[in-house]
């Protein structure tokens, strides 16, 4: 079956589902898809992360007239502003097409969602920087891991539920 690309999401759900077929006996397609928007995201997320606690913080803190955050913490806030419109659009567009919610309450929930996982990850990167002296870097690639699986089932149950069918009966 031949496929026109009319859209950059049609050109995204092309391409992932290209890499899906070896898949396809771990994961149904939508799993699939959200751990590729998710791995994308993610890795956009670290990315950000990485190059303002690095490059642009250059590991100091950032002063406020009326706060000071620490690197590790200002990069995380970073990070966040980058990846939520990114992550929205991927899960709204590309995970989660078939969903029966209205677009503004999609997104309120999505945003409720991402501001609980950012302080679920702000609390454990705290706990991992400054209890356990784990580096900034590694210990938010460990952070992501714990916050993404939360997420995920979030987001499919109720970020982005979908209506359920009822069954045809013969």
């Amino acid at each position: 079956m031949k496929r026109h690309i009319h859209s950059v999401r049609d050109l995204l759900v092309l391409l992932i589902d290209f890499f899906y077929p070896p898949f396809r006996r771990l994961m149904d397609l939508q799993t699939f898809r959200y751990a590729a928007c998710g791995g994308a995201n993610t890795l956009l997320g670290l990315l950000v992360y990485a190059v303002m606690f690095k490059y642009v913080l250059k590991e100091q803190t950032l002063y406020f007239g009326f706060y000071a955050f620490k690197a590790h913490v200002a990069a995380l806030l970073s990070s966040f502003c980058f990846s939520f419109f990114f992550g929205f659009f991927l899960s709204k567009y590309v995970v989660f097409d078939n969903s029966s919610l209205k677009g503004r309450v999609q997104l309120f929930r999505y945003l409720m969602l991402c501001l609980f996982t950012l302080m679920l990850n702000y609390i454990l990167l705290k706990v991992f920087v400054e209890s356990l002296h784990i580096y900034p870097i590694f210990a938010q690639i460990m952070t992501t891991a714990i916050v993404v699986l939360f997420s995920y089932m979030v987001q499919k149950h109720y970020t982005f539920k979908a209506e359920k069918k009822e069954e045809v009966k013969s």
